[in-house]
């Protein structure tokens, strides 16, 4: 039976981020399996109020919802067709049997092809291997794109005398004029390969492992290379500053020491101008990202003059009275842009809400990091991963506070 309590939940804490999202169904049989740009949007739709017979029955039969965040979406089509490919859902059939969806083709000869096709070949003695089919030519040819730039690939129906444009700006290792041998191409290949199964951790060992080998025979040249490939690949997931998301979450709950990684942050902010148009701001982050169907804006209704504290009283209050009152899920960490003072206010508005949420200030002079209970801050470095992320995460609620104060004193004197 649908538990549209548990679906409602799952899908309120859903990021706004490209991914991969799971249907199933009671019994925790995988029945459906697609793709997003954003993921929450993608996942509300189908709960809307006009749907099709054939998604009017799928939907019927939810019982709970799994995903799985990529770095684009195109890498999300990729993983989509791997998975479908390997757990077979159900009514993903007209996927897995529609002739018109492109494949990618790696054809099975000394020196393979990698290119786009509309359909298998009929021929009973192709020996060639296909990944998909792909819902997206558009997205599908982005993540050639990427492949191309990282691997190189021979595209050539015919081996030509002479290196093609490819070869010639290094998106190809030109095997047609012997800068490559046959094994070595066939180990591009298997790369190539593990990247359209979406086995990015496997695929990273295994480079790691050969950037080892080359660096021990001295074939420095191969070995840096292969570390530009898995500096490429790294890459593709990780943020501006150089760190990872993971790094920065784990980093940070070590740093905190909390008891789970905090996926879910939010953060607040009081813009106050002169004591006008006083207003509050919450961001709230999933993974280390913005997830801006979450973020909330607060006009103050209690308090007149400046007095950032008990503006930051209200807002907190105001934020997680609501959630405790429609009982939705807490966030793993909240952060204040403040210092001590600012840290004490919140804290003492959760006491009175009897809520234990991990709770932290960070002061923009020195940025320092507050604690309840502890005497002194602490004080990082700027590269720390940590701190990047919430010195990241704090910046963006005090750039949506002035937004939100820019946009209300707008109003008033324009009137709209």
């Amino acid at each position: 039976m649908l538990n549209t309590t548990k679906l409602k939940t799952i899908i309120a804490n859903l990021p706004d981020a490209p991914g991969v999202y799971i249907f199933k169904d009671a019994g925790g049989e995988i029945i459906y399996i697609g793709k997003a740009k954003d993921l929450k949007k993608r996942v509300q739709s189908y709960f809307s109020r006009f749907l099709s017979d054939k998604t009017q029955a799928l939907v019927a039969k939810i019982a709970d919802i799994e995903y799985k965040l990529t770095p684009s979406e195109s890498q999300a089509q990729l993983l989509e067709a791997a998975l479908i490919k390997e757990k077979l859902p159900i009514y993903n059939i007209s996927l897995k049997d529609d002739k018109s969806f492109p494949l990618i083709r790696i054809t099975d000869e000394k020196f393979p092809i990698v290119s786009i096709c509309r359909r298998k070949k009929a021929k009973a003695n192709d020996t060639a291997l296909y990944f998909g089919p792909y819902t997206n030519v558009k997205l599908l040819r982005q993540a050639l794109k990427v492949i191309r730039r990282i691997f190189g690939f021979r595209s050539c129906k015919k081996m030509p005398k002479k290196a093609c444009l490819y070869g010639r700006i290094k998106l190809c290792p030109s095997p047609c004029i012997g800068k490559i041998s046959s094994q070595e191409y066939q180990e591009i290949i298997q790369n190539i390969k593990m990247f359209l199964d979406s086995q990015y951790e496997s695929l990273l060992s295994r480079l790691a492992a050969k950037m080892q080998e080359a660096a021990r025979e001295k074939s420095f040249e191969e070995a840096a290379k292969i570390r530009d490939q898995i500096n490429a690949l790294s890459a593709l997931g990780q943020t501006q500053t150089g760190f990872s998301l993971k790094d920065e979450l784990t980093d940070l709950k070590k740093l905190l020491q909390l008891e789970k990684l905090p996926q879910r942050i939010e953060a607040f902010d009081i813009s106050n101008i002169s004591g006008k148009e006083a207003t509050g701001s919450m961001v709230s982050f999933f993974r280390g990202s913005p997830d801006k169907n979450n973020y909330r804006r607060f006009r103050i209704k209690t308090v007149e003059g400046i007095d950032d504290y008990k503006m930051i009283s209200e807002v907190v209050h105001r934020r997680y009275l609501r959630l405790v009152q429609e009982k939705l899920p807490l966030p793993d960490l909240i952060l204040i842009d403040g210092g001590r003072a600012h840290l004490s206010t919140a804290k003492r508005e959760l006491d009175n809400l009897s809520l234990k949420i991990p709770l932290v200030s960070l002061a923009k002079d020195q940025e320092n990091i507050y604690f309840p209970n502890k005497a002194q801050p602490i004080k990082l470095n700027s590269d720390t991963p940590g701190l990047n992320l919430i010195r990241r995460i704090r910046d963006e609620a005090h750039r949506f506070a002035i937004k939100y104060h820019h946009l209300l004193h707008r109003k008033k004197v324009i009137g709209r």
